[in-house]
């Protein structure tokens, strides 16, 4: 669900009529929804009631300080994966105690970083990244809280880039040799192990892969409490998937996935962390551009969007699907056509759609990319010497920019011409 409705015929942004945004501040922009993410983030909040628990929100997804402020009041952690991002986390006002460092290549001075300004674990991803986190923590005079991130060879059943938890993948520790890197673990006096981490993957459709994947964690946390290590935190990642089309089967609920963690792993008294991201962000978003050309070709027809691959990238990085929706809701008796739909960068894989029925467009129009909250604005780019686009905040029949779209002065000026030249 989200709060993006037809009304009176015009795409609205909970109370906010989309066209009136653009008009403010010009296409392309993305626009999120106060609603749909403090709606997602109860739902995972709710569905671990029973438990001693934390949601630490993904911020990878979207990371605009005022959406971690949001989640953050209304009681999320965040997942970090950069020293960038605990800095955002930070800044935003999320105290240390609920920020967990994740990521397979934590440098020196990230680690530094968040010892020193407070973190709530850091999920180790390798035995060298281990004895760096030791070693810097005895440097400051501190204890780092850590959990060790266990790779259980399960296939997530999910797109090849975005899958983390079989054998051939670089994140975490075989399972099998658990038992000896806690133990070294255990050894060092800069290291507080205080449990578990393990993550599959992302977009997953079905809970059977997680089951798996908590299974083992529920056997290795007995194997571990039985060598004397005191296992009291499972951070179980994310990655639980989102409908991208709204013809397709819903992937499972939170509710659903919440009693999994209880069926699994509830009989070992442990606080439970899961770490979403999509599923609070992704819906909550959308991308609008405007058409800049409708274009005829040889067999197929062109809608030419001022959006682009680079503000966007998802379906040329994933092939991933977005539904698109013109601002004005069609009427019923409109003939849908098919459109290959894309933007004005000059490469063939800046393409959102192919042949994809939309109602008659022209010239002018505007249109939504839906389900692009997640992994949108986070992974655009300057490509081109495009700006970033701006990101837009609603909250009930208020909006605020909440990152401007810089001007074509600040980009060029940013670069530094050698005095050779």
């Amino acid at each position: 669900m989200d709060h993006f409705l037809y009304r009176d015929g015009h795409l609205h942004a909970e109370n906010v009529p989309v066209a009136e945004i653009a008009a403010a501040v010009g296409t392309p922009f993305y626009v999120y929804s106060t609603a749909t993410l403090l709606r997602h983030f109860t739902l995972f909040d709710e569905a671990l009631t029973d438990v001693d628990h934390l949601v630490c929100y993904a911020m990878k997804a979207a990371s605009n300080q005022a959406i971690l402020r949001t989640l953050a009041q209304a009681g999320a952690g965040m997942d970090v994966v950069s020293q960038g991002e605990y800095l955002r986390a930070k800044a935003a006002g999320v105290p240390g105690e609920r920020i967990v460092f994740s990521g397979v290549g934590k440098t020196e001075e990230e680690i530094r970083t968040a010892l020193s300004g407070g973190i709530r674990q850091f999920n180790v991803e390798s035995e060298p990244e281990m004895e760096v986190i030791n070693r810097v923590a005895l440097e400051l005079g501190k204890v780092a809280p850590i959990t060790v991130r266990v790779n259980p060879d399960v296939d997530a059943k999910t797109h090849a880039k975005i899958a983390t938890g079989k054998s051939e993948n670089k994140f975490g520790i075989p399972i099998a040799r658990a038992s000896a890197v806690y133990a070294h673990a255990a050894s060092l006096p800069g290291l507080d192990v205080i449990g578990i981490d393990v993550h599959i993957g992302s977009q997953l459709t079905e809970l059977e892969p997680f089951r798996l994947a908590y299974e083992k964690v529920a056997e290795l946390t007995e194997q571990l409490r039985g060598e004397g290590h005191d296992i009291r935190r499972l951070d179980l990642g994310g990655g639980l998937g989102i409908p991208y089309t709204r013809s397709n089967e819903a992937p499972p609920l939170p509710v659903e996935y919440g009693q999994l963690i209880k069926d699994t792993l509830g009989h070992l008294g442990c606080e439970i962390e899961i770490e979403p991201g999509r599923l609070i962000a992704g819906n909550a978003g959308l991308m609008v551009s405007k058409v800049i050309y409708v274009k005829s070709g040889e067999g197929r027809n062109f809608l030419i969007l001022d959006g682009a691959m680079n503000d966007l990238i998802r379906p040329a990085m994933y092939e991933a699907h977005h539904d698109i929706v013109p601002i004005v809701e069609p009427a019923p008796a409109l003939e849908a056509r098919p459109y290959d739909i894309v933007g004005p960068v000059c490469e063939t894989g800046d393409t959102f759609a192919q042949q994809r029925d939309m109602p008659p467009v022209a010239s002018g129009d505007l249109i939504a990319f839906r389900s692009a909250g997640a992994y949108g604005a986070v992974m655009a780019s300057e490509y081109n010497t495009r700006p970033l686009i701006p990101e837009v905040l609603v909250h009930g029949d208020q909006f605020a920019v909440i990152r401007a779209r810089p001007s074509f002065d600040e980009i060029i000026n940013r670069d530094t011409i050698p005095e050779w030249l």
